[in-house]
């Protein structure tokens, strides 16, 4: 094989390379901002804590064997259109039980 072909394989390897990885950091950055969505309903909406927001999602995660990114995407279809599966709606009111609601601290008197 002459060595100008070698190389030319190997750039090919290379931007195949460099194309998947930039893929996989799209689909992260995308992610991410559904799960972080996704904790702010929990936020909002269950009265806790960004840190126990992330814990709901895992713990719904977990308990319904449905990935975290999957969880977070219903938890928005939900908060658009009302609808939820009844198996992350029943886990995900036992999680905001165990995880919250936050307490809202008293005004002091003055």
């Amino acid at each position: 094989m002459a060595s100008g072909s070698r190389e030319s394989n190997d750039d090919s390897d290379r931007v195949f390379a460099l194309e998947s990885e930039v893929q996989q950091l799209k689909e992260a950055v995308t992610s991410h901002a559904v799960v972080d969505q996704a904790i702010g309903m929990m936020v909002a909406l269950g009265r806790v804590s960004p840190d126990e927001g992330w814990a709901v999602l895992k713990d719904v995660s977990q308990h319904t064997n449905v990935k975290l990114r999957n969880v977070a995407e219903l938890i928005l279809v939900w908060g658009r259109d009302g609808e939820i599966p009844p198996e992350i709606r029943a886990e995900l009111e036992d999680a905001l039980d165990r995880h919250g609601p936050t307490q809202i601290p008293e005004a002091t008197s003055e």
